[in-house]
């Protein structure tokens, strides 16, 4: 059995703005290829109101989203679902005290 090690200090640079899945794909991916999202969504099979959920951060990146995300953009699943921990995991430090997320 081959195991993935993974270092248990793992972080993210503290330096690095923050920004949702959704707004990574917009920015990232669907802009500066002029992509539009219905036709992003076909080309993924997510829907399209699911994908514009996302982008509006109403809706967290799921591991099905992120397969076929990743296929769609060249990347991994590893990515979008570390993207949408590091929102989680601020956005709830934030909340947890008592003032909201940056953005």
């Amino acid at each position: 059995m081959c195991l993935i090690k993974i270092n248990p200090l793992m972080d993210f640079d503290p330096s690095m703005v923050l920004r949702s899945p959704g707004e990574v794909l917009l920015t990232d991916y669907l802009r500066p290829r002029a992509i539009p999202l219905a036709r992003f969504a076909r080309r993924t099979g997510i829907s399209l109101t699911t994908l514009r959920d996302i982008t509006l951060s109403r809706r967290r990146v799921n591991v099905e989203c992120a397969l076929r995300l990743s296929l769609v953009t060249d990347s991994t699943p590893v990515y979008w679902l570390l993207l949408q921990a590091r929102y989680d995991l601020a956005t709830v430090s934030a909340l947890r005290e008592g003032c909201p997320p940056a953005t």
